[in-house]
């Protein structure tokens, strides 16, 4: 496996979606620092996936929030309404760098999933407010945590990827790609990111409904 110099740090990295990201992207060469309020709980998740995947040498250590905003590509993976708040906090560290919001703003509402309309139509356009001087990119959002996080298995899916910066698109675009069964899908600016997050409320009621973990994959682009 290529080891790449990039360092990966994941804000919320204790969560199912952020400690998956972490996983996969350890397992393609990426040294990966999962972030947390709590550096114990954040140390303890990191052992816990290195346990998991002992036949893999994976760069996956664990920290508070801190260590993982002084990587070199920083991901928010933080419930959504924590998000803004949370790299706000991080702001300094943060400017400059490529920040990759995943977070989606949703609510169950009985059997069904709904989206929410967070301040500014979306969760990363808020976190672009938070924090204005930071390379904001909308990513990552609509892949299942589970096969994510199933580093032996490929996954299948289209990634779209939203940014006012063509520079950092690309650059989450090669990140995307190095993802076995991941295509890196260029779907405009920032201001599409509203109708991204809102369609992660339709997969996972596809979920629901046809007990799968569905992931898109858009047909028609060569």
């Amino acid at each position: 496996m290529d080891r790449i110099g990039t360092r990966i740090g994941i804000l919320g990295g204790t969560g199912a979606a952020g400690s998956a990201l972490g996983a996969r992207l350890a397992s393609v060469g990426y040294p990966v620092v999962l972030g947390s309020r709590s550096a114990e709980r954040a140390r303890e998740t990191a052992d816990r996936v290195r346990a998991t995947w002992t036949h893999v040498s994976l760069d996956i250590t664990g920290g508070d929030n801190d260590a993982a905003a002084a990587c070199d590509i920083v991901v928010i993976a933080t419930p959504w309404d924590s998000a803004a708040t949370t790299a706000k906090e991080y702001e300094r560290d943060l400017h400059g760098k490529v920040v990759v919001c995943m977070a989606n703003a949703l609510v169950r509402v009985g059997p069904e999933f709904q989206p929410l309309v967070p301040p500014r139509g979306s969760v990363a356009a808020h976190v672009g407010a938070a924090v204005p001087g930071c390379r904001l990119v909308a990513a990552l959002h609509h892949l299942p945590a589970k096969e994510l996080g199933n580093i032996t298995h490929s996954l299948d899916s289209d990634v779209l990827i939203c940014s006012d910066d063509p520079a950092a698109t690309e650059e989450v675009a090669r990140l995307v790609e190095r993802i076995p069964g991941c295509r890196p899908l260029d779907a405009g600016e920032l201001s599409n990111a509203m109708a991204i997050e809102a369609f992660t409320a339709v997969l996972l009621q596809l979920n629901m409904k046809y007990k799968t973990r569905v992931a898109p994959r858009l047909t028609g682009i060569r």
